[in-house]
């Protein structure tokens, strides 16, 4: 892991940032989220209690046959809910986070996505972690629950300044695989600006992380960032890589571009739907809250 110890920037303006993002999504989570989140989200299924002795009528897969050798009769085991759930938000820090042609910059949407999750484990009791990445793992913080530590996760993601500029979420996926030992819900928020060719791994770790835990991506989209204008000679700077370009922004170019777009875009989508994952759509350009309600609502009528 790389040092964090000189990567932050404190200021009385990310201090106010903070604030304004809790009493934000404080109202949110307690109108809107935090029933759907306790009702989608339910922990970790049963969990091993004790054991007792057999009776009739008992499940005979549930008999602990080393018990059972050792008292001579047979014994089965009891198991009780494990309520507790852990959530793990990946937050995806590379430079192309600083687009956006809303109200608001992607990276901030980010922040107040994660925030709003982060306080909705929060109220349910459930333990919350964060993993920042670029194009290699920046910060990782472990789960905890309660308020404080929701604050800190709000913080850190406003605060912290990347090493990297580029993206590679596979980073990501792989350390969390070897990181989270329990069953987790695990929401990787990006804009999933890449392609098999920038990230090789992204397919094969995404599939791994997805065999035992509840992966949700939600992914950030600017209508602007898939058009070039009409404006004749234009200069552009890649922000990931800093590589600068001229280019003539004619009919066949601004068609290619377009295209290159849709279908780097398309690959993404098929790969969720390959993996199954319920992903979240969020259009920077508008308000985020209606698509993470109708994503919770979703979830909710596909358990019952």
């Amino acid at each position: 892991m790389t040092d964090t110890s000189r990567q932050h920037v404190f200021s009385k303006e990310i201090a106010a940032q903070v604030r304004r993002i809790e009493l934000r999504t404080r109202g949110l989570v307690e109108s809107l989220f935090s029933g759907e989140y306790h009702s989608v989200f339910k922990g970790r299924g049963l969990e091993f209690s004790d054991v007792r002795e057999y009776q009739p009528g008992d499940d005979v897969r549930t008999i602990d046959w080393n018990v059972t050798a050792r008292r001579g009769r047979p014994f089965v085991k009891e198991y009780v809910e494990a309520r507790e759930l852990t959530a793990l938000l990946i937050v995806d820090l590379s430079a192309s986070k600083d687009f956006g042609t809303g109200a608001k910059s992607n990276a901030v949407i980010a922040s107040e996505i994660a925030a709003i999750l982060a306080f909705a484990a929060a109220g349910n009791n459930d333990r919350v972690g964060l993993l920042l990445v670029t194009d290699r793992v920046e910060l990782f913080v472990p789960p905890d629950s309660g308020r404080r530590h929701s604050l800190r996760l709000v913080l850190e993601l406003l605060s912290f300044r990347p090493e990297g500029r580029g993206t590679k979420l596979s980073a990501a996926l792989e350390y969390a695989t070897r990181i989270l030992r329990r069953r987790a819900a695990i929401f990787v928020i990006s804009d999933f600006l890449m392609d098999a060719d920038s990230d090789p791994k992204l397919a094969s770790a995404a599939r791994r992380l997805g065999r035992d835990h509840d992966v949700v991506p939600i992914r950030l989209t600017d209508p602007a960032g898939d058009e070039l204008p009409d404006v004749g000679l234009l200069a552009l700077v890649d922000p990931e890589t800093g590589e600068r370009r001229v280019i003539d922004t004619r009919r066949s170019v601004r068609k290619a571009y377009r295209e290159r777009k849709a279908a780097q875009r398309a690959d993404i989508t098929d790969l969720f739907r390959e993996l199954h994952l319920d992903a979240v759509e969020v259009a920077t350009t508008e308000d985020y809250v209606p698509a993470l309600i109708r994503f919770f609502r979703r979830r909710e009528r596909a358990l019952r």
